[in-house]
């Protein structure tokens, strides 16, 4: 969910660097995340090829291992901060495989539905950093602090859901295709969708406080979560809107 790396490394603090290093800049998260970009494509293309030759052990095999490699190179790179340059990109490889593993399965139930959930992911980055680059919607502490509270809210709900699923309790809102269904995941894009704020915001800050250029890496994951997140949650309403 969201981006603990940046919450935890930027959040109220002001940093110098040495005179004799590097500041972090925007155009070095950017390259960065670019780079993070290709490894999922990488990893999410060689899934893909799995999928089409039929081997869909492996691609299952794949996407497990993806989402629990994942998870743990994301928890290291969150505590562990100096490995970041390492961690960041594994994680990002990882994930790639997961990703292109729920993908390939929603998109032989529903053909077409990852264009357009890649599409409506890129259209939703764009979008959000244009609202924030023109200060239509400005970051203030209150709403920082609302988005924060309502992504964790979430977190939660979903942990919930996970350990009651382990007793074979569901809860239909999560799964189903009701309007309640659809309202709640709608609600959670945009959720999704205002953390690209925050992160844009964190990001500027932090380079107009010249962090060390080590940071980037963090303001590279910090998006690259988000936006997995945020694909995965556009994924998840089209997969309930073709079910009605």
């Amino acid at each position: 969910m969201s981006n603990p790396i940046l919450n935890s490394s930027f959040n109220g603090e002001t940093r110098t660097f040495d005179v004799y290093g590097k500041p972090m800049t925007i155009g070095g998260v950017m390259n960065k995340l670019c780079l993070l970009a290709l490894l999922m494509m990488l990893s999410g293309g060689a899934t893909w090829y799995q999928f089409a030759i039929g081997n869909l052990d492996k691609v299952s095999a794949l996407t497990m291992i993806g989402l629990i490699a994942g998870f743990i190179f994301a928890l290291v790179a969150s505590f562990a901060r100096k490995t970041a340059p390492i961690t960041v990109p594994l994680y990002a490889f990882a994930e790639g495989a997961a990703l292109a593993g729920i993908s390939c399965f929603l998109e032989a139930q529903f053909p077409g539905i990852v264009v357009k959930a890649v599409a409506m992911t890129f259209i939703t980055l764009f979008s959000m950093y244009f609202l924030y680059e023109t200060r239509i919607i400005k970051v203030t502490e209150k709403l920082r602090s609302a988005i924060i509270t309502v992504t964790f809210s979430i977190l939660i709900f979903y942990v919930i859901s996970w350990l009651l699923a382990l007793f074979k309790i569901s809860i239909p809102m999560l799964y189903d295709s009701s309007m309640l269904s659809i309202g709640f995941s709608v609600f959670v894009c945009a959720v999704a969708a205002f953390n690209l704020l925050i992160d844009f915001d964190f990001i500027e800050q932090a380079s107009r406080n010249f962090y060390p250029q080590e940071y980037e890496w963090f303001g590279a994951f910090g998006l690259a979560t988000t936006l997995v997140w945020l694909y995965i949650e556009i994924l998840n309403l089209l997969a309930k809107l073709n079910r009605k």
